[in-house]
């Protein structure tokens, strides 16, 4: 089914994994990742526009960590007031396109979980 692990798994590429995961699992990077992949260079309120429901505090955060991972960059112009657009990297959107395929195989079994989802939900109700 998946491919064995490499006998000697360094335990810096294991960590990396584990958070990287751990971020992408994260709606909210996913869905600035989306949005930037799809608009290019934005500034910081469009992002937040365009993501809809997140916290200015959510935002500001996420894109600092994915600042910090090289997902992004961050220019700030000095002007007043102050003007700050991000955009992908390349190592942003090849993170993107890495996991496109979560959406692929969204598409591909969306009925399956459907279907999935309500037999179990009839089988709870009937316990």
């Amino acid at each position: 089914m998946f491919p064995p692990p490499p006998a000697e798994i360094d335990p810096r590429v294991d960590a990396l994994v584990n958070d990287l995961i751990g971020r992408v699992a994260d709606k909210w990077t996913m869905l600035i990742l989306e949005v930037l992949a799809e608009h290019g260079t934005l500034r910081f309120t469009r992002i937040g526009r365009l993501v809809g429901g997140i916290s200015q505090k959510m935002l500001t955060q996420t894109l600092r960590q994915m600042e910090r991972d090289g997902l992004v960059t961050r220019k700030v112009f000095p002007v007043i007031p102050p003007k700050v657009e991000y955009r992908l990297t390349e190592l942003g959107l090849t993170l993107g396109q890495a996991f496109c395929g979560v959406w692929i195989w969204a598409a591909e079994n969306l009925s399956k979980v459907d279907e999935a989802r309500r037999a179990f939900d009839e089988r709870a109700s009937e316990s």
